[in-house]
């Protein structure tokens, strides 16, 4: 049952509402249906959605069967690959700044989901570390973000000590949950850039990611019948995940042969890989939330909630694929 404080939790009953119905000619018990009447407009539910800024009401619009805003959604994915385009091929720079923004705001987004549990992070060092790390990768690659990890840690121990003694353990093991799932891993995507034909691959694995949450969405919208794990994503079913897997195999092998250059079968083992992680990547954010007892981790991008929300699945992604390049240029 969720607490008192959690967003799930019933709105208090208006007082005002009360006063009127006992004031009221039929109010006392007279009528059994008017006693069970439900206000037109509920005051109590507006000051849980202002109040609860992640929960957000679904009351006044029609979603379509997945509970997305389509449009929206669409709309904000096109403009997000044009300045990832943008960073891959004509401005570098782009690509580092677009990864330190999206890790600080992924940050700053747990950092405040976290409250509801009672969990405080220090959100000021947190997110500045998170927005260092990826540009620390970008000017110094894996040594520079090696050490911008854990320069991370420390700042955000040495912060929290100076704080109240109360959850303290708490809240620094959020700190480093946090810098290393919406940071450390976003950070990965860099280094793979700064490999060769780094932009190639960022976009190769980026693209995968998406064909895999397209053509599940797609595919589990029209077919989807059996859910993989009813208790952590209802939404998610096993006929989904067949079209994840199928769109982005197609997508990995005309990646590979157009893109890299490489044979057809390296494209359909990454994309395999790809579709695996990215489905545990949005399983992991579900499970969060679910503990947390939030619809989404934030509201920035319509159609979608919050960043992290969108790169949930894009976080375990990128450094499979960084993983996996590296392999496959070992075994030559």
């Amino acid at each position: 049952m969720p607490s008192a404080d959690s967003p799930l939790s019933p709105p208090p009953p208006d007082q005002g509402d009360a006063a009127n119905r006992a004031a009221s000619p039929s109010g006392g018990g007279s009528d059994a249906h008017s006693s069970q009447r439900e206000p037109l407009v509920s005051t109590g539910l507006l000051r849980q959605v202002l109040k609860r800024p992640f929960h957000r009401s679904t009351e006044h619009r029609a979603p379509s069967r997945a509970g997305r805003n389509l449009p929206a959604a669409i709309a904000v994915a096109v403009v997000l690959i044009a300045a990832l385009v943008t960073g891959l091929f004509f401005v570098p720079l782009v690509l580092a700044l677009l990864a330190g923004a999206a890790s600080g705001i992924g940050v700053w987004e747990i950092a405040r989901s976290l409250t509801y549990r009672g969990v405080q992070i220090p959100k000021v060092p947190a997110v500045l570390a998170a927005v260092a790390m990826p540009l620390a990768a970008f000017f110094g690659g894996a040594e520079w973000l090696s050490m911008a990890l854990v320069l991370s840690v420390t700042l955000v121990v040495v912060w929290r000590a100076f704080g109240s003694r109360e959850g303290m353990m708490l809240s620094m093991m959020g700190s480093v949950f946090a810098l290393v799932w919406a940071s450390f891993l976003l950070s990965t995507a860099v280094l793979l850039y700064h490999s060769a034909d780094g932009p190639q691959k960022v976009l190769t694995v980026i693209l995968l990611a998406i064909s895999s949450d397209t053509f599940g969405y797609a595919v589990g919208v029209v077919w989807g019948k059996h859910p993989m794990a009813p208790k952590i994503s209802p939404k998610k079913s096993w006929e989904g995940f067949a079209g994840s897997l199928g769109g982005a195999v197609v997508a990995g092998v005309l990646c590979a042969l157009l893109l890299l250059g490489i044979p057809w079968w390296q494209g359909a083992v990454l994309a395999v890989a790809i579709v695996a992680v990215a489905t545990v990547g949005d399983f992991s954010e579900s499970m969060v939330k679910r503990e947390i007892g939030i619809k989404d981790m934030g509201t920035l991008l319509p159609g979608h909630g919050g960043v992290m929300d969108r790169i949930d699945s894009i976080l375990f992604a990128v450094i499979t694929g960084y993983v996996i390049f590296e392999l496959f240029s070992v075994l030559g």
